[in-house]
């Protein structure tokens, strides 16, 4: 029988170069976008633009009442997708003719026929909290002394926040 000859012992492994840094350090906009891109894409958003901007897509009026869910795309593809939006009931119909519009702007601003269709869904809206309310105007001195003369203070309080609300509008009152 023929000898076979003897396997050659393994190599030393060779010791680890620590790899040096070749640029400068990245700004960290540059690291956001990979960090929150990983949490739009575990939601069905592959493009952080369309929560950016939603404002810009619907405009202001209706961006407080709807916000997009998800954005999903047919096997294989990344266009022709259906962007799903939570709106309230009451702007549902009201999306549906500004649908064309939408998506209009949302590839505009991706860059591609990413949206193809729209489906309205029920649901809240994100809406910002409410702008504090202004600061009360001063009561014209003529007022004051009038009502300095009311004894009972439940009245007397009343009456002056009517004065300060009187005295910070201009006209009769509107309705927005």
């Amino acid at each position: 029988m023929p000898k076979t000859p003897p396997k050659p012992a393994p190599a030393a492994p060779k010791p680890r170069e620590t790899p040096q840094r070749a640029g400068r350090a990245r700004p960290i906009a540059d690291l956001v976008g990979d960090v929150g891109g990983q949490a739009f894409r575990r939601f069905g958003f592959t493009q952080a633009a369309l929560i950016e901007r939603w404002a810009e897509i619907v405009g202001p009026a209706y961006a407080r009442h709807c916000r997009p869910l998800r954005l999903r795309f047919p096997r294989g593809q990344k266009d022709q997708g259906t962007l799903a939006i939570a709106a309230t009931s009451a702007l549902a119909p009201m999306l549906a003719h500004v649908q064309p519009q939408i998506i209009e702007r949302a590839n505009r601003i991706l860059g591609h026929a990413a949206v193809a269709r729209i489906v309205v869904e029920q649901g809240e809206a994100m809406t910002p909290p409410p702008a504090p309310p202004p600061a009360p105007a001063p009561i014209p001195e003529a007022t004051r002394s009038t009502l300095k003369d009311i004894a009972d203070p439940d009245l007397r309080a009343t009456l002056e926040s009517l004065a300060q609300a009187l005295a910070g509008s201009s006209g009769p009152p509107k309705i927005r």
